[in-house]
């Protein structure tokens, strides 16, 4: 585990009022679950006052790009703002894969606890053309990040996912592929679909990861020509990274403009309220809008295959927000998330996060989640970046930080109270309801995360 940096703390009045509101949480969340709601989470690193100065050039924190996906050198590759102007400044060449040491990240209630010796830090090989169908349909390889050991993907706590949304700029249709991750040195246990895209189809992809950091490499070109982003130079995301995510939500918002794309209403929950989203308070955690809904297969091998082509063997599954809302917080409440083609599964419907993003900022009432710069994966060195901020919001279609309404203590405020008040209402429907943790009920599980997720974002003092 790397050394945890220096706590840096709100200033003194910013500290009281975010006090103030975090302990009104905690009450109302320690009525709602009983004593144990009052157990102490890890506590992340609190806010400080202001942006961090340090480069936060978007560049794609990685190993050497090579031809062979067993290779790997710890050399660094540059942005991908050659393949996407607007992915933001090239970074220049021979940025190194070795990020400086950061805090072990706060993992989500939904992820599985990590085992001492696995290593938390696995590097992800893009393969060649990753936005072709032939991309797709390549799998994509699972090492270890050195120094660490080796990453196994059929070990649920260094599981890496992969999904893609595909945009048809010509009708706005829209679907979804999930490419297949192996292990190095590893066969799929069943072939990968080829998918069929339409004409000039745009395509975004995203990444989750169960582990603390994940890199991305290269395979050849790949990282430029798929317009990848890994946080910014020398500081990755940690969970989270995207490739070609601008100019898909631009297809898509074009689409949307046009009335080719239709992004149907959230509809009205058994609780009587507008169905959550990703960007509602009642939803979001201390690191919002990350991972994806792809689920894999393993076999007691470890091979892996996409899941529903593979009989038996073991499902993995990302721990993320949108699984969360998608597959627990929705149907508990009768709504239903936003869907679209599955090519992985011959056009059955599927979820994923850019269907996700897509309807919350249709549709989403104030106030609305903003990925903070106190989330731990925006930040550098425990230090808020303004700038990496940004980055991780590009890739989720968010508007860029407005530094005098975007505040930790806001988002804090929203958190505590609007989070807290959407729980309570809530319960009756979630005390019924499965959790992902085994043995806990839903509105156990979401009340211990939102206590975790304000001690975490630095709320409570």
């Amino acid at each position: 585990m790397s050394k945890r940096p220096a706590r840096h703390r709100a200033p003194q009045g910013a500290r009281r009022y975010l006090l103030g509101t975090a302990l009104a949480a905690t009450a109302l969340a320690t009525a709602l679950l009983g004593n144990d709601a009052g157990s102490a989470a890890p506590r992340g690193t609190a806010v400080s006052a202001a942006a961090n100065t340090r480069s936060a050039r978007p560049v794609v924190i990685s190993a050497t790009a090579t031809s062979s996906p067993a290779a790997g050198s710890a050399t660094g590759t540059t942005s991908p703002s050659a393949a996407n102007p607007t992915a933001g400044p090239s970074a220049a060449p021979g940025t190194t894969a070795a990020a400086p040491p950061q805090r072990r990240k706060t993992r989500k209630p939904e992820q599985p606890p990590a085992a001492p010796a696995n290593n938390p830090n696995c590097t992800l090989t893009v393969p060649a053309n990753p936005l072709t169908a032939q991309g797709l349909a390549a799998p994509y390889v699972l090492s270890g990040t050195e120094p660490g050991g080796d990453c196994h993907e059929a070990n649920n706590d260094q599981s890496a996912f992969v999904e893609a949304t595909i945009v048809d700029p010509a009708t706005g249709a829209l679907s979804i592929y999930r490419p297949l991750v192996v292990d190095r040195g590893d066969k799929p246990a069943v072939a990968p679909v080829a998918p069929a895209l339409p004409a000039g189809a745009v395509v975004g992809i995203w990444f989750g990861f169960n582990g603390d950091t994940l890199r991305l490499r290269g395979e050849g070109d790949s990282l430029n020509t798929g317009a990848c982003v890994n946080g910014t130079d020398g500081s990755p995301f940690g969970q989270f990274g995207y490739c070609n995510a601008r100019s898909f939500f631009t297809a898509a918002n074009n689409a949307i403009v046009k009335g080719q794309l239709s992004v149907p209403a959230l509809g009205i929950g058994n609780d009587g309220l507008a169905c959550p989203t990703v960007r509602d308070f009642g939803v979001v955690d201390q690191d919002q809008s990350d991972n994806v809904t792809t689920a894999y297969v393993a076999t007691a091998s470890g091979r892996t295959a996409q899941a529903g082509h593979l009989a038996g063997g073991t499902p993995l599954t990302n721990g993320s927000d949108n699984g969360l809302l998608d597959n627990f917080i929705d149907p508990a409440l009768g709504c239903k998330p936003f869907t679209a083609p599955d090519l992985t599964r011959g056009g059955a419907p599927g979820t994923s996060l850019a269907l996700d993003e897509l309807q919350a900022a249709a549709h989403q009432s104030v106030p609305v989640a903003l990925v903070p710069l106190s989330d731990p994966m925006t930040q550098i060195d425990g230090q808020q970046s303004v700038a990496k901020a940004n980055l991780y919001r590009a890739g989720v279609d968010q508007p860029m930080v407005n530094t005098g309404t975007d505040t930790p203590e806001a988002y804090c405020a929203n958190l505590a109270k609007t989070g807290a008040t959407r729980l309570a209402a809530d319960r009756q429907f979630f005390a019924q309801a499965p959790a992902p943790g085994a043995g806990a009920n839903l509105a156990d599980f979401l009340t211990q995360r939102l206590q975790s997720s304000l001690q975490t974002l630095g709320c409570q003092g």
